[in-house]
C-alpha cells in the first residue's frame, strides 16, 4: 500500500519538518502554489513527486506541472487541482472535471485550511486539502497530510 505525503501552498518555503515527516512516504503530492522550482526540486530529492501548479506559480512550475491532474493509484482514481473548493462550493472548472472524471478522491489546495471530508453528492468522493505548509498567508499553523 502506497504511503503518500500531501502538501500544498508552500509559497517558496520548504519546511525541513515536512521533509522529515515525508521520509517514510513512497510519493509526495503537491496541490499547487509551490512558489518556486527550488521547492519542487527539494521534494524530488527525497521522493517521487506529482503535482499541479497554483495561481502564484510562474512559468518554471507551469512547464513541469499541469493545472489539472487525473491519475490512478492503488486502484483509486484521483483528481488534483489547486483551486478546487469544497462540497457545495466547488470552483466551476473543478466541478465540471469532477462530473466528467468521477474520481474517488479529489485533492486541492488554495484555501490554506486543512480539510478531509466526504461528498455524498458525488458518490461519497473523498475531498482532501492539506492546508498550507509555507510561511505566506493567514494560517498560523503549517499543515500537511499523510495517508495510505
Amino acid at each position: 500500500m502506497l504511503k503518500i505525503g500531501l502538501i500544498s501552498d508552500t509559497h517558496s518555503y520548504l519546511d525541513p519538518k515536512a521533509l522529515k515527516h515525508f521520509s517514510d512516504c513512497d510519493e509526495i503530492w503537491h496541490a499547487g502554489d509551490f512558489g518556486n522550482k527550488a521547492v519542487a526540486d527539494g521534494l524530488k530529492k527525497i521522493k517521487p513527486l506529482r503535482g499541479v501548479y497554483g495561481n502564484i506559480d510562474g512559468a518554471d512550475i507551469r512547464i513541469e506541472f499541469p493545472e489539472h491532474l487525473v491519475f490512478t493509484a492503488e486502484g483509486l482514481k484521483f483528481y488534483m487541482v489547486h483551486i478546487g473548493g469544497y462540497p457545495d462550493r466547488y470552483a466551476f472548472k473543478a466541478k465540471e472535471m469532477i462530473k466528467q472524471e468521477q474520481p474517488d478522491v479529489f485533492i486541492c489546495g488554495h484555501s490554506h485550511i486543512l480539510r478531509v471530508m466526504r461528498d455524498p453528492k458525488f458518490n461519497n468522493m473523498l475531498v482532501m486539502n492539506p492546508g498550507a505548509a509555507g510561511k505566506e498567508g493567514f494560517h498560523r499553523i503549517k499543515t500537511i497530510l499523510k495517508f495510505e
